[in-house]
């Protein structure tokens, strides 16, 4: 199963980098991955024309089961409203063969920071019930990035999403937000954050990438999977980040 995760589109005049998007569509098509989750940001402004444009780029990503959640700036300008228009659910559970996808959206109209809330705890304990592959899918990060400066976009709730999570025995969190790639491992549970996938707004010496999740169900009958997490650079430069088996 392969599993490419991208963040941070932020779809513009000003950020937006067509060439770099090319090189990235190719390499994501060449993959041809099982699932795609995009994890917000897929504008800078959230506005109709911005919409219109990203909608246009995502369409040409060749594979049918996309998971898409909002972030903050799509969520600018009421801007959520388009979101719902072109991608239907905000928040959404999807199990796609042996995996199960929840997408959340953490974002607030025109706030920064992230938030998740106590009234989606049960639903998402619920869509985790089972014995797939889990993955949650959201905007902002869950656990503070390195070379992020003063921490102060965390989700707003992140403990306790976090033992949720946990006790749900997830195996996946992908974020993004901050545009710095990174991942961390907690009670072997992966949390992969992604950089930004095609805009101008890096940080640092990072530069665009995407990731790419291969997971392998090493045996049926205990659910044990080898999990590989690789960063997918423009032209296609591939390096892998970490393995381990959950």
């Amino acid at each position: 199963m392969q599993i490419v995760h991208l963040s941070d589109l932020h779809f513009s005049e000003a950020y937006f980098v067509p060439e770099i998007a090319e090189s990235m569509l190719q390499s994501i098509n060449q993959l041809d991955p099982d699932i795609v989750v995009i994890t917000g940001d897929l504008t800078e402004n959230g506005f109709s024309a911005e919409y219109d444009g990203v909608k246009k780029f995502i369409d040409r990503i060749a594979c049918k089961d996309k998971v898409l959640v909002p972030g903050n700036h799509d969520s600018k300008n009421a801007g959520y409203i388009h979101f719902e228009d072109l991608f239907e659910n905000r928040f959404s559970n999807r199990n796609l063969g042996g995996v199960t996808v929840v997408g959340v959206d953490s974002s607030q109209p025109d706030i920064d920071e992230g938030h998740l809330g106590r009234e989606n705890y049960g639903w998402i304990k619920e869509a985790f019930s089972g014995q797939n592959f889990k993955i949650f899918a959201l905007h902002h990060h869950l656990v503070p990035i390195p070379l992020s400066g003063r921490e102060n976009s965390v989700l707003v709730d992140a403990g306790d999403v976090l033992d949720l999570l946990n006790r749900c025995k997830v195996n996946l969190v992908l974020c993004g937000h901050c545009h710095i790639p990174h991942v961390w491992n907690l009670n072997n549970m992966l949390v992969v954050n992604a950089g930004t996938f095609c805009s101008s707004k890096t940080r640092g010496k990072t530069t665009q990438c995407f990731n790419l999740i291969q997971a392998e169900n090493e045996n049926s009958d205990n659910n044990n999977w080898k999990v590989r997490v690789s960063r997918v650079f423009p032209q296609g430069k591939m390096e892998l980040i970490t393995k381990t088996v959950m």
